[in-house]
């Protein structure tokens, strides 16, 4: 099976960056609370640790976290754990800010655009997992080529993932499951481990549904939750 190209290190970001207008407060929160939990990724990162409490030891990734509902239960429950939130909609930014605020999360810290940016400043092995949930599935095909997922976004994903570690994905649409699985078959660095339906029909311990799962599960449609390791 034949890959597609390679795409360019930096990824074009499609679709609306915001919604309705942000509260007086969510206002505040962006100009005063974002720039202190922003990363940055005009320039390679070469600890990415630092940009955390010293109590951080291990660095875990979500990319396209929504309003933040999974992201901030994660960050609660492994208080040593430091998490990368990657949300290119400004309104979903501004509703983890208010989490992190509320909740007096120190170790989230967001980069509110195109996930590549992030994924290709840091240092190779620098990542215990990744979360990719619910992302766009660009259903018409001619669209399908902004699908986040491709040959070229795994093999960057594989750089920053130490070995044995996980790529979780979640997503409501059949098609977009089995382009993923298409993909990770062909990749020389990722592997599927899955033994019977439960492997995927099943959400990971602790799960917390997102307000897109719900919206789903109002709709009639089920998930798969899809696990896969690094070689």
């Amino acid at each position: 099976m034949s890959e597609e190209p390679s795409a360019p290190l930096r990824s074009t970001l499609h679709g609306r960056r915001k919604g309705k207008p942000l509260r007086r407060h969510q206002t505040q929160l962006m100009a005063d609370l974002l720039p202190q939990v922003a990363v940055p990724v005009a320039a390679p990162i070469a600890d990415p640790a630092t940009l955390f409490p010293p109590h951080v030891t291990d660095l875990w990734l979500e990319i396209g976290f929504g309003g933040g509902e999974h992201l901030g239960l994660e960050a609660a429950r492994h208080p040593h754990t430091g998490f990368f939130g990657c949300e290119p909609f400004v309104n979903g930014v501004a509703k983890a800010l208010a989490l992190i605020e509320e909740h007096d999360l120190d170790n989230i810290r967001l980069h509110p655009g195109d996930a590549g940016e992030l994924i290709d400043a840091l240092p190779d092995a620098s990542l215990s997992g990744i979360y990719i949930l619910y992302p766009d599935p660009w259903p018409k095909r001619r669209q399908r080529k902004r699908r986040f997922v491709s040959d070229d976004m795994l093999r960057r994903l594989a750089r920053v993932l130490k070995p044995g570690c996980e790529l979780r994905f979640a997503t409501d649409i059949d098609d977009y499951a089995g382009w993923v699985l298409a993909r990770i078959q062909r990749s020389a660095d990722f592997v599927w481990l899955a033994q019977s339906a439960q492997d995927w029909l099943q959400p990971w311990p602790h799960w917390q549904s997102t307000r897109y799962e719900e919206k789903a599960r109002r709709e009639g449609r089920a998930s798969a939750y899809l696990t896969f390791v690094r070689r």
